[in-house]
């Protein structure tokens, strides 16, 4: 099958999935005003996503080794596209929250496994190429997701937002049943479910690169995720004009995803790595120093997608030599790795705000960025011996 028409698949798929995975925060007062709850009880919501989209990446990675890495994703985007569809329709909360539980279980798989497939048919050479386009596209859903689904909330209604991103789904899987069968990945039928953990967990050297994928999460995504209210903050802009704002990222990581493979033929993996956790730096230097200057939020907010792309995509690349027989279970310790990362320096994040306000908070961040750059070089010189 050609390598570009099954990444464009795969990176619908993904825009899909991560478009979903964001989008319940712009809506969330509308929801809560529909169901006649407070903003903060329809927060489960947002929890009853993010649980199972977390735990469930360690499920996925090996039955995705053992029975194929394309008919675990195909199956979980027929599912994926029924929970979301369910959740135009939820009524009250307690079944919407369960919509929503269905919706982030079998949206799991899509990132680490489309990653894992990737691994299989794309040879190294071209492979980070091939990873920078497809993480380009999702995470342009990332970063459109607040503009989109504000837009919709706001013109239809929030119900609207996950009919839409149904049919989309619809589309993708439908294009992964028809054209992207073609795709034939590897399978292990000897793999067992928790072994290839223990293995990975085990070898020092791949146990590094997680913990520094664990701290890019923590770190990245903790940025990422109170761009929105520090814009609000900084010039009381409403969301739509914030979800505009907030696509430098999703566009930063597009056009670096397809020059990223070419970046590091040129100067190196590991110098690739160190400029975009420099970049990641430099963006949170310019939100530490950012005041009233509404151009300098959006080169900062393109500057994170930007080194965000060139150093996860890095890490990924590396990663997928870790197990050739179990790359799912490998892509999917790197996506809990990274998510949860993200989890955590998101609740981390959200303390140091409350107590020291914005601009401390990425500051502070800003230089544990620099402080990873040092540990992110010498853990890939170890891992490349």
């Amino acid at each position: 099958m050609n390598e570009n028409r099954l990444i464009l698949i795969l990176g619908l798929a993904g825009f899909v999935v991560m478009a979903d995975n964001w989008v319940v925060s712009p809506i969330l007062p509308a929801i809560a005003k529909s169901l006649q709850v407070s903003p903060v009880r329809a927060g489960l919501l947002i929890s009853a996503y993010m649980i199972p989209f977390g735990l469930f990446q360690l499920v996925f990675g090996p039955l995705a080794d053992r029975y194929g890495k394309r008919p675990v994703i195909t199956f979980s985007m027929v599912f994926f596209t029924v929970g979301t569809a369910l959740c135009g329709l939820g009524l009250g909360l307690f079944d919407l929250a369960l919509y929503r539980a269905v919706t982030g279980i079998f949206a799991a798989s899509v990132m680490p496994i489309s990653l894992a497939l990737i691994g299989d048919v794309v040879p190294m050479e071209r492979r980070q190429q091939a990873i920078g386009t497809f993480m380009g596209i999702s995470f342009l859903g990332q970063g459109l997701s607040m503009a989109v689904g504000g837009s919709i909330a706001y013109f239809v209604s929030w119900r609207g937002v996950f009919f839409t991103y149904a049919a989309l789904s619809v589309i993708s899987t439908l294009l992964l049943i028809l054209v992207g069968g073609q795709a034939h990945s590897k399978k292990n039928r000897e793999s067992r479910f928790f072994k290839p953990y223990v293995d990975l967990l085990r070898n020092v050297r791949s146990l590094w690169v997680y913990v520094v994928v664990l701290l890019e999460g923590i770190l990245i995504i903790g940025s990422f995720s109170y761009l929105g209210a520090y814009t609000e903050h900084l010039f009381s802009y409403n969301y739509f004009v914030i979800g505009l704002i907030l696509t430098a990222f999703g566009a930063g990581a597009v056009i670096t995803g397809r020059l990223v493979g070419k970046i590091a033929q040129r100067i190196g993996r590991l110098n690739t790595l160190t400029l975009g956790l420099a970049s990641a730096v430099l963006a949170n230097g310019l939100l530490f120093s950012v005041t009233t200057h509404p151009v300098l939020l959006v080169i900062a907010i393109a500057l994170l997608g930007i080194g965000f792309m060139l150093a996860h995509s890095s890490l990924i690349t590396i990663a997928t030599e870790f197990a050739q027989m179990a790359r799912g279970t490998a892509m999917s310790l790197v996506a809990f790795g990274f998510m949860g990362g993200g989890g955590v320096g998101t609740a981390i994040g959200g303390k140091i705000i409350s107590s020291v306000g914005y601009a401390s908070f990425y500051g502070l961040y800003g230089f544990f960025l620099l402080v990873l750059v040092g540990i992110a070089r010498g853990v890939v010189r170890e891992a490349k011996k």
